[in-house]
C-alpha cells in the first residue's frame, strides 16, 4: 500500500490512509446533443426484424469479448503500475529490518505528522512515528529527536496500551532506551515484548544491544540465534557478522557480512554492509583495504557515516592532510563526540596543542548537549578524561557505569585502563584481563592489559600482549599506538627460555648462497611519542600532564597466563615472530 503526504483522509473517523487519491477514476462521459429526428421509414416485416435481431445479438458478442480481452491489455500496456515513492520505500524498509534513505525516513516522518494531526487515536502510527524519530536522531546525531520520541511513544501507549497489543510502542521504548544507552531499560522493554510475542522479530534487534551494552553475551547470542530463525537476508547475516565481530571471531564476521553485502537490496543497506567490511579491515591492521570499503560504502550511500571511518584508516598511512579532510567534513554532516575525541587525538599526536584544545572544548559541550537530552555518555567522557583530563574522575565515572550493570568489554577496558592511569594497576589488572577474554583480537585492549602487566612487573605477558596489539593492527590509535612500540622496546625480545611456540623464528625460504656476511638490515626506529606536555581538562579544567609510558628493563624469564587459544605471526624489533596464545 504506497502511502503518500498528499493523500488526505477518506473520513474523518478512518484509521487508514486512502487507497488511491480521488479523481483517479474514469471520469463521466459527456452529455450528448440530441441530433435530428430520422425520416419516417416504413415499418419491417417479421422476419427482416427478426433477422437483423439475431445478426445484431452476433455483433453485440463480438464486441462485447472483443472488449473484455482488448481493452485490459490496451490498458496494460499504456498505463504501467507507478513507482513506489518515498514513503512505501521507508515503510518496505522496516518491514524488511532494513535502514531506509535518510531522504525516505524524513518523508516518512512527515506523512506520519500530517496523518496523526487528523487521527490522534491512532496508535500504530504515533508507535512508527516515535521510531522513525528514534532512527533520525541516530542517523543524524541529534539527540533533541530523542524527546520527540518518547512523546509519540508515550502517546502511543496513551491510546492503546501496550496489554491490549501495542507491542510497537514497546520496542520502539526499547530501541530509544538503547540509543540513550540505557540499557537496563531496554532490556526491560524488549523483554516484556519477548514475553507476549515470542516470534515478534523485531524486539530481538533491540535485546541484542541491549544484551552486549550489559555485557551479557550469553543472552545476546541466544538473542541472534532466534532473530535468525525468524528473519533472512542480509538484516540477519549483519546481525550474526556484528556478533562474530563483537567475540574476536573476525574471519567468520568477515565471512557474513561479505554475504550480506551481496544480498542487500537497498543503498542504504549495501552501504551499511561495506561499512562493516571496513571497520573489519581495520581491526586486522589492514587500511589500505579499509580506505576502499569505506569509500565503496560512500559511492552507494554518500549520505552513509563512513568518512570517519575513513580518516581515521588514512591517519594509519600516514596521509594526515586527508584524514583531517574527512574528519571535519565527517563532523559537518554527523556530530558524533566520538569524531572529535579522533580528530582532537590526531591534532596531539601531530604536535598541534591548540587545536586539540579547541577540539576538546566543543567535546564537552556535545557531550553536555547529550546530557540534556537523557543520554548516557558515560563510557566516552571516561576515555576522554583518562587520557586527557582527570583520571581519577573518569574511575569515578566509569564504576557508576560498572554498577548500573554496564559492564560491556568496552567498559571494562575503559576502567581498567582509568584505574591504571589513576595509579591503581593492581585493581586494574581484572578488568583489562577481562576485556581481553572477551575480545582477543581489539589491539587496544591488548595494549592497555600489556601496560598494565608491565606496571605490575609482569614483564611475560606484558611483552606478548604488547606485540599481539601491534601484530594485529600497530596503527590502532595515533597516540597509543607509537606509546605501545615504546612500551616493547623497553622490554626489549623474548627470553631464551621462552617455552615452544614463543621463540622468534624466521620467515623460510630457499637456503641463500654462499656469500660474505652482512649485518642483518635494521628495522627502521618508530616514530616516537610526542614529548610529555601540559593540556588542561576542557571538562574539568584542571591541568594535565600526559606522562609517556614507564621505561622498564624486565629480569630474565618467561610468565605465560592461561588464555583462550590465539596465533598471530608478524615482525617485531626486526624479527620474524610467531606468537601462540595457550
Amino acid at each position: 500500500m504506497d502511502v503518500t503526504p498528499q493523500q488526505p483522509p477518506q473520513s474523518p473517523d478512518s484509521t487508514e490512509p486512502p487507497l488511491e487519491p480521488p479523481g483517479t477514476g474514469p471520469a463521466p462521459p459527456d452529455p450528448a446533443s440530441p441530433g435530428p429526428a430520422p425520416s419516417e421509414l416504413p415499418p419491417l416485416s417479421l422476419r427482416t426484424t427478426l433477422r437483423r435481431a439475431a445478426m445484431g445479438a452476433v455483433a453485440g458478442a463480438v464486441l462485447v469479448t472483443g472488449a473484455v480481452v482488448a481493452v485490459p491489455e490496451d490498458e496494460k500496456k499504456s498505463a504501467p503500475p507507478p513507482a513506489p515513492g518515498p514513503v512505501s520505500r521507508a515503510l518496505k524498509a522496516r518491514d524488511m529490518g532494513s535502514p531506509a534513505s535518510l531522504s525516505d525516513l524524513t518523508a516518512l516522518i512527515g506523512d506520519r505528522q500530517q496523518w496523526v494531526g487528523t487521527h490522534p487515536s491512532d496508535a500504530p502510527s504515533w508507535a512508527l512515528l516515535g521510531t522513525a524519530y528514534v532512527e533520525w536522531g541516530q542517523r543524524s546525531a541529534d539527540a533533541a529527536y530523542y524527546s520527540r520520541a518518547e512523546q509519540a511513544l508515550k502517546r502511543s501507549l496513551d491510546v492503546q496500551p501496550g496489554e491490549k497489543g501495542n507491542t510497537a510502542a514497546w520496542v520502539g521504548l526499547a530501541t530509544l532506551a538503547n540509543a540513550r544507552h540505557d540499557f537496563v531499560t531496554a532490556k526491560k522493554w524488549g523483554e516484556t515484548v519477548r514475553a507476549r510475542q515470542p516470534k515478534q522479530w523485531n524486539v530481538y534487534p533491540a535485546l541484542i544491544d541491549a544484551y552486549n551494552g550489559l555485557g551479557d553475551y550469553e543472552s545476546a547470542n541466544t538473542a541472534v540465534e532466534k532473530f535468525t530463525a525468524l528473519h533472512s537476508g542480509a538484516p540477519a547475516l549483519i546481525r550474526t557478522a556484528q556478533r562474530y565481530r563483537d567475540l574476536g571471531r573476525r574471519e567468520d564476521a568477515q565471512a557474513d557480512a561479505q554475504a550480506a553485502a551481496d544480498r542487500a537490496t537497498t543503498p542504504a543497506q549495501k552501504a551499511e554492509c561495506l561499512y562493516l567490511l571496513g571497520e573489519l579491515a581495520w581491526e586486522r591492521g589492514e587500511p589500505d583495504k579499509a580506505v576502499a570499503q569505506y569509500s565503496a560504502a560512500l559511492r552507494t550511500d554518500r549520505a552513509h557515516p563512513s568518512l570517519a571511518g575513513r580518516a581515521r584508516a588514512l591517519v594509519a598511512l600516514g596521509r594526515t592532510d586527508e584524514a583531517e579532510r574527512d574528519y571535519k567534513a565527517a563532523l559537518a554532516n554527523l556530530p558524533r563526540p566520538e569524531y572529535m575525541l579522533a580528530l582532537g587525538e590526531l591534532y596531539e599526536s601531530l604536535g598541534r596543542d591548540e587545536d586539540a584544545r579547541s577540539q576538546y572544548a566543543q567535546l564537552g559541550t556535545a557531550l553536555a548537549r547529550d546530557d540534556g537530552e537523557g543520554v548516557d555518555n558515560a563510557a566516552l567522557r571516561g576515555r576522554f578524561e583518562t587520557d586527557h583530563g582527570d583520571p581519577a574522575a573518569a574511575v569515578k565515572l566509569l564504576k557508576a557505569e560498572w554498577d548500573r550493570s554496564h559492564r560491556s568489554a568496552a567498559v571494562a577496558d575503559a576502567l581498567g585502563w582509568a584505574l591504571h592511569r589513576s595509579g591503581d594497576s593492581s585493581s586494574a589488572l581484572q578488568y583489562a584481563t577481562r576485556a581481553v577474554d572477551t575480545d582477543g583480537q581489539n589491539a587496544s585492549y591488548m595494549s592497555h592489559l600489556g601496560a598494565i602487566q608491565q606496571a605490575l612487573k609482569d614483564y611475560g605477558p606484558a611483552r606478548r600482549n604488547l606485540a599481539e596489539a601491534l601484530l594485529i593492527n600497530p596503527h590502532f590509535s595515533p597516540l597509543e599506538g607509537p606509546a605501545a612500540q615504546k612500551a616493547l622496546d623497553s622490554l626489549g625480545g623474548p627470553p631464551a627460555d621462552v617455552p615452544q611456540g614463543m621463540q622468534p623464528a624466521r620467515a623460510p625460504g630457499p637456503a641463500p648462497e654462499p656469500r660474505p656476511v652482512a649485518p642483518a638490515p635494521q628495522r627502521q626506529a618508530p616514530a616516537k611519542a610526542p614529548a610529555s606536555h601540559v593540556l588542561s581538562s576542557p571538562l574539568t579544567g584542571q591541568p594535565v600532564l600526559r606522562p609517556g609510558p614507564a621505561s622498564v628493563r624486565p629480569p630474565d624469564g618467561p610468565h605465560i597466563a592461561g588464555r583462550p587459544a590465539f596465533s598471530v605471526d608478524g615482525e617485531v624489533a626486526g624479527e620474524r615472530v610467531s606468537v601462540r596464545r595457550r
